[in-house]
């Protein structure tokens, strides 16, 4: 949901409305809470979810015990990301760079101390997770309240509760674009938590993916820089300039997914920005469970491919998102979507001396 707050600050700060991405901060911040706790008790009742689901006892048990140590991390997630987009869409990259770097390095040498000296196991592992994220969203914090950003942030303002339907909309169907998106990794893993050796799928499933998450960062990291150029140029109103970075990050992206599916073989994913969430929530529901989905239950116990067959089907589905997105790209009016910014930017503008302090 946390990518709304990047189309809106971005074409904020492309039109020049700076006092508007601190309003546009807080209303995400608000939306994103409410949504957080909405989800609480699915982190409360794991467990007995997951025996719901039909999951083997040991995995539902293992899963209700993580799954408290994961709502610190839940709320981290309300304000990191946010903040993280309200930064990058006014070009504070360096900062977002050198929190992330010192949470890491504090997450490394938590984990190292809990999980290996004190021997605290998987508890030391998720409290040093969260030690060293709510670390960055502190660092975060006193970066804005500081004064750093002086142009987009003026304090806390009763703005932030005005015209909420809006960023509502624009934050659910962001966050339904994305998580149809992650979910389809989660819900292959729970199919495979139906397999033989349940434990031993799931951790095949589970390394294999968090490899190609770490692949992943990469491309999410230019996909970042991608639609805060093109949330920035479209509120500019310059949609030329848009779909020239469009077409650089396209190349990019095409480029470094052959270099790392040669190394695959050899060892062993821009619509954010433009608003365009929704339409590409429509295309992740078809590609991912209407293809991906199906095909990979089909080849992993019809087939008796197993992991494998779940593994091949989520392939399937990505390729055929990917298809469908640079397609969509490619006919999408993008003096249109500056004409639709533009009116946005306009119904949601509020004058400073408008704001209510």
């Amino acid at each position: 949901m946390s990518s709304a707050t990047e189309t809106l600050c971005g074409q904020a700060f492309g039109a020049g409305q700076h006092h508007m991405m601190g309003i546009y901060l807080q209303r995400s911040w608000i939306v994103n809470f409410i949504t957080a706790t909405i989800m609480f008790p699915l982190f409360i009742f794991a467990t007995p979810f997951m025996r719901l689901l039909g999951e083997q006892e040991n995995v539902a048990i293992a899963a209700g015990k993580i799954s408290i140590w994961c709502i610190p991390f839940l709320y981290y997630f309300v304000f990191s990301f946010t903040i993280q987009m309200y930064l990058q869409a006014q070009l504070k990259n360096m900062i977002v760079g050198w929190l992330s770097t010192m949470s890491f390095v504090l997450h490394v040498l938590l984990s190292w101390i809990f999980v290996y000296k004190l021997n605290w196991g998987i508890a030391g592992a998720l409290g040093a997770m969260n030690i060293a994220s709510w670390a960055s969203v502190i660092g975060q914090f006193v970066y804005i309240f500081g004064g750093w950003c002086p142009n987009t942030w003026k304090g806390f303002t009763l703005a932030a509760f005005s015209d909420m339907w809006p960023v509502i909309k624009l934050s659910v169907s962001s966050g339904l674009m994305l998580c149809l998106e992650l979910w389809y990794n989660s819900i292959l893993v729970l199919l495979a938590g139906y397999m033989k050796d349940a434990t031993v799928a799931i951790s095949a499933f589970s390394i294999c993916l968090n490899i190609s998450a770490w692949e992943f960062m990469i491309c999410l990291g230019f996909l970042g820089a991608a639609c805060v150029r093109v949330s920035n140029e479209l509120g500019r109103g310059n949609a030329k300039a848009a779909k020239f970075a469009i077409k650089v990050i396209l190349g990019t992206s095409i480029l470094l997914g052959l270099v790392f599916w040669i190394l695959c073989l050899v060892f062993g994913r821009v619509a954010i920005g433009a608003g365009l969430q929704g339409t590409v929530a429509i295309v992740n529901i078809l590609c991912y469970y209407m293809i991906g989905i199906p095909l990979g239950v089909v080849l992993a116990y019809v087939a008796h491919l197993q992991v494998k067959g779940l593994w091949i089907g989520m392939l399937c589905g990505v390729v055929a998102q990917t298809i469908s997105l640079v397609f969509i790209t490619w006919k999408t009016d993008w003096e249109g979507q500056v004409n639709k910014a533009s009116e946005r930017l306009n119904r949601w503008f509020l004058k400073p001396s408008d704001e209510l302090n």
